[in-house]
């Protein structure tokens, strides 16, 4: 396929991805989405060989969409921060304190740039501690690609929308603990938004998967503690309505054990 095909592959699914959305103020977040710099970047991406075709809207989150994609190899999911539209002053908290990027201007562009960069960063990091995560494969300006996680373009649910019975609910429960056990020990990092809303359960193992790691931070983070505290406080809530009824500190406990 000639790059000329290729873009217009991608002009195609943009559209059809627009059109999906009937809902007035989403097809408003999807427009605010393919500005002309992010349009040229997914044709670069194109012409590279990294993505062969951009399909439908996956999620719709604050601050990024993520859209399915057919890659040379394998499945991809691309995430786009949203430049016009993103509530960047949310990301403040996360990014300025973090001692890995002390030298960002304070302005917008700079900030999402950066944030892309940092979940890139963070998925490899928790990768290579033991958590099953996404892979990354790219990241650019405002524009990540990972790993899909799901089979024939259907994601994986949501820890929300998974129900959990028997023997699953501590299988489930004691994984998500031990994951973030090794993002603290090995990959010195906290989740800092972990809850039933950034976790997906593989349906052929019952396995977790974290996501949505753009605000993980790091121990040095002078945060790093409030954060891990809301964590652990947000899985122990979700977790108690299948009777679980462990305390906080004794989570804290195992994460933290050497």
């Amino acid at each position: 396929m000639d790059n000329e095909e290729k873009i217009k592959r991608i002009d195609s699914a943009t559209d059809k991805a627009r059109s999906r959305e009937k809902d007035s103020e989403r097809l408003k977040v999807e427009e605010n989405v393919f500005d002309v710099s992010t349009l040229k970047m997914l044709y670069t991406l194109a012409n590279k060989g990294i993505i062969k075709a951009l399909g439908g809207s996956i999620s719709t989150g604050k601050e990024a969409n993520v859209f399915y994609a057919e890659g040379p190899e394998k499945e991809l999911a691309v995430k786009i921060y949203r430049i016009s539209s993103s509530t960047f002053k949310a990301m403040d908290a996360y990014i300025m304190k973090d001692p890995r990027f002390t030298n960002i201007r304070n302005n917008k562009r700079d900030i999402i740039f950066a944030w892309t960069r940092k979940e890139f960063q963070n998925l490899k990091r928790a990768k290579s501690a033991g958590v099953r995560a996404p892979e990354p494969m790219f990241a650019e300006k405002n524009i990540l690609i990972m790993e899909f996680m799901g089979e024939k373009g259907v994601p994986y649910p949501l820890l929300k929308n998974t129900p959990l019975e028997g023997d699953e609910v501590k299988l489930v429960f004691d994984t998500i603990v031990e994951y973030m056990r090794l993002l603290y020990k090995e990959a010195n990092l906290v989740h800092a938004d972990l809850s039933e809303y950034n976790i997906l359960i593989d349906p052929n193992d019952v396995t977790p998967i974290f996501i949505d790691m753009g605000q993980s931070v790091t121990l040095e983070h002078p945060n790093a503690r409030e954060f891990l505290n809301r964590d652990v406080q947000n899985i122990l809530r979700f977790f108690s309505r299948y009777g679980i009824r462990d305390k906080p500190e004794e989570l804290l406990t195992k994460i933290q054990a050497e």
